[in-house]
């Protein structure tokens, strides 16, 4: 009976808003994606959005080059031996 009490106690504690106090981030952010600079909004985050960006550029090449591959192997007759 006694070992029932301790796990809501624990719980509030535990999910309590005096936990931890977080900073709101997000007008920051706001002022961050609205600045008009010519650049598109997703690569308005810094260095992280733009390496991202262009590793799924790459890879979305190199995915498109290797099944072009493909298809021309495949439409190519094969020898006859």
């Amino acid at each position: 009976m006694n070992r029932l009490l301790k796990v809501p106690v624990l719980a509030s504690r535990a999910f309590g808003s005096s936990a931890r106090q977080l900073k709101n981030r997000v007008p920051e952010a706001q002022r961050r994606f609205q600045v008009d600079n010519g650049l598109p909004v997703h690569i308005k985050g810094g260095a992280g959005d733009v390496m991202l960006y262009r590793a799924t550029m790459a890879l979305t090449t190199a995915g498109t080059c290797y099944a072009l591959y493909w298809l021309l192997i495949a439409s190519l007759p094969q020898k006859r031996a």
